[in-house]
């Protein structure tokens, strides 16, 4: 009868034991199976992460070196335009130059004076001029000063007696550069009127750009 007893106590004790062991079995692979799919879910998050990031930077390689051609090709077309403009500027002297060969040279060097004796509004005045057109601007020269001195005495009731005379220092004659024209100065050089055809042709181009570059480079 005790035998009986002690035999159901070991069988309880057993199937205890077993329950206990295939309960321990099943919470540890439902944990190992949770923790499994959090890992394959934490390592699928990281790859599409870096996935991500990696076609973002892609992305931006792309639109730096998409800005840098841009950038590359906006310089090359203004380089190009600036070349145009610059071959029309210098064909624009190269006619200044045959104006300056004109029959009507001499006339237009003596109301070039007069405009820069109005400008520079000085009593002693030099002028500088090309080599080549001394002869000329002697010349003109006193006609030059007469028409400015009746100029100003009409406007302004004054007359003047200015003290205008041509550079005598060869030396320091304008170059050919200037395509013509005279230059102005007074006070020791401080005052100076350029007057040449090249200083004339710039201030003109200046003004004209806007409208050039609209003739030439209409906006597509």
């Amino acid at each position: 009868m005790a035998s009986d007893q002690i035999r159901q106590m070991v069988n309880f004790i057993l199937q205890e034991a077993h329950e206990k062991a295939n309960e321990i079995r099943v919470k540890t692979e439902h944990d190992f199976n949770l923790e499994k799919q959090t890992l394959v879910h934490e390592a699928k998050l990281n790859i599409q992460e870096d996935f991500a990031q990696k076609e973002k930077d892609r992305e931006i390689q792309e639109r730096i070196q998409r800005s840098a051609e841009i950038g590359e090709c906006r310089v090359k077309k203004m380089k190009v335009r600036d070349e145009l403009l610059q071959t029309l500027l210098s064909e624009a002297g190269s006619k200044c130059g045959m104006v300056a060969r004109g029959q009507n040279y001499p006339h237009l060097l003596q109301k070039l004076i007069v405009q820069g004796l109005i400008k520079i509004e000085e009593n002693d005045v030099v002028v500088y001029c090309r080599g080549a057109d001394v002869g000329i601007v002697t010349q003109v020269l006193p006609e030059a000063v007469k028409e400015y001195v009746e100029i100003m005495e009409r406007e302004s009731g004054i007359k003047l007696s200015p003290n205008v005379k041509v550079n005598e220092d060869r030396s320091r004659d304008l170059g050919d550069s200037t395509f013509g024209g005279v230059r102005l100065t007074a006070d020791l050089g401080k005052i100076v009127c350029d007057n040449t055809m090249a200083a004339r042709l710039q201030l003109v181009y200046e003004e004209l750009l806007p409208s050039i570059r609209a003739i030439l480079f209409p906006e597509q």
